[in-house]
């Protein structure tokens, strides 16, 4: 395959790049007490990219053969010869980088795969079973499992040529506790780029049951949280949501050049001294491999550490090569695509703060009256780095202690406004967020986290 699309490559007049992608996914669902998905699918096909006369085109097709390929690409370039005319701004070029030959592998499909299917769907079946019937007041459960096993050959004109392999798993439980007409909801989901080791080093299948099923149930007797202004800790799953939901997506170039809260920002102060957010391809911290891990984006660009702030200061965009080319900086490896039939698009990878100094129980202890705020609920984000999340468990701290659970609470602001507020970061570190998909026309696995973080937010609540 390799040496097909170097030649058809080689023999190209316009820029070309060739993307074969073949995946293989499994997905098991189990909801009060049904099965209701139990799927293995796999799907391979090729999309082609050629730049002429400053535009774009793309095609793609499900034939892997040098014929099939040679149509696509003759009609992507039939696309950007007859869309050219009508594009205003025309590419002027791709930035120069060193793009990526030889073998690139993450993740660990062959550990995977020795666990059978049938393993994997009693795993569900039981995990949701006795979630289900953990307490009289859970009313219903969900449990799903699902991994997704890609295989790609990127090749381009301009070098490209590289071979990916990469596994990413996921494993989600949820309980639904009633009492009357009082339904409480609790969620707790994890992914992983690996095996099983990776995806339970943490949480096993039964500590993931028996801790939501507690939450959920503990909701239906806890009282309202009060709403205002308040000291908070969050922990790693919501500084994760906040880092991608409310800042990773403002510095994306593309919503830069559209408008975005942080576009024109390079160089100033947007956050405390002590926050530095970073967005990596690699997973460098934290005791498993995040469920974002990109060692190569879709453009064959290899990928890294990008700190998007640094020390408090706005230090970088998200780029893909066309867009690098047109701040004059390197690209800096975000251009991803969810299929074969998907065209790259910038897109985060992990997203996170970086940890402090100070231990948990420090954090804990330096507030008088606040509250910690643990797993991310609802919610939504603009480019105006406007949010509002839901909070899944809150709890009161009063004089360095931990006290009561909290029901109803969320959290809302200006993300940049409440990173200037960061005050206390632990050193523990946790991937959060890796188990959920980023929506951006579209999928893409990406995870975030970070430390507990003691900052001001307003609390929503009653």
């Amino acid at each position: 395959m390799r040496e097909t699309l170097k030649t058809i490559v080689a023999d190209s007049k316009p820029w070309l790049e060739l993307r074969v992608h073949d995946r293989r996914a499994l997905h098991i669902l189990s909801r009060k007490g049904i099965m209701e998905a139990a799927s293995s699918n796999k799907n391979a096909g090729v999309g082609v990219r050629v730049l002429v006369n400053g535009t774009w085109g793309f095609s793609s097709t499900a034939r892997l053969d040098r014929e099939g390929i040679e149509e696509a690409v003759r009609d992507a370039t039939v696309s950007a010869e007859k869309s050219s005319g009508g594009r205003n701004k025309k590419i002027e070029s791709l930035a120069e980088c060193e793009l990526a030959v030889g073998d690139f592998v993450s993740g660990d499909a062959a550990e995977a795969a020795s666990h059978s299917t049938e393993e994997k769907t009693e795993l569900v079946v039981e995990t949701e079973r006795a979630t289900r019937e953990s307490s009289r007041f859970v009313r219903s459960a969900m449990c799903k499992y699902s991994e997704i096993v890609d295989e790609k050959w990127i090749v381009s004109t301009d070098g490209a040529d590289a071979h990916i392999e990469d596994s990413k798993l996921e494993f989600a439980v949820s309980a639904v506790a009633g009492e009357g007409d009082d339904m409480q909801v609790s969620y707790h989901g994890i992914g992983v780029t690996g095996g099983w080791p990776e995806l339970f080093r943490k949480w096993t299948p039964e500590s993931m049951s028996e801790h939501v099923s507690q939450v959920a149930v503990d909701l239906l007797t806890a009282p309202y949280a009060p709403g205002g202004k308040a000291t908070v800790v969050m922990n790693p799953e919501l500084v994760g949501l906040l880092a991608h939901e409310a800042i990773g997506h403002t510095v994306e170039a593309d919503f830069i050049l559209s408008g975005s809260a942080a576009s024109g920002k390079i160089g100033q102060k947007v956050a405390s001294d002590l926050v530095t957010m970073v967005d990596s391809g690699p997973a460098t911290l934290g005791h498993r491999s995040a469920g974002g891990v990109v060692l190569v984006d879709d453009e064959g660009v290899p990928t890294g550490r990008t700190v998007l702030i640094g020390g408090g200061v706005l230090k970088s965009y998200l780029h893909d090569r066309e867009t690098a080319a047109r701040f004059d900086v390197e690209p800096t490896g975000n251009a991803r695509a969810w299929q074969y039939s998907d065209e790259p698009l910038i897109r985060m990878r992990n997203t996170y703060l970086e940890p402090g100094e100070a231990s948990y129980d420090e954090v804990i202890g330096s507030v008088k009256d606040g509250f910690l705020l643990k797993g991310a609920g609802s919610g939504q984000a603009d480019a105006n780095a406007e949010f509002m999340f839901g909070v899944q468990e809150a709890y009161e701290i009063k004089d360095g202690k931990v006290g009561r659970l909290l029901r109803g609470a969320s959290i809302s602001g200006d993300a940049f406004e409440v990173l200037k507020s960061v005050d206390m970061l632990s050193s523990d570190f946790e991937w959060a967020i890796g188990s959920g998909y980023c929506g951006k026309g579209q999928a893409a696995k990406v995870d975030g986290g970070g430390p507990y973080v003691r900052c001001q937010v307003v609390v929503g609540g009653r």
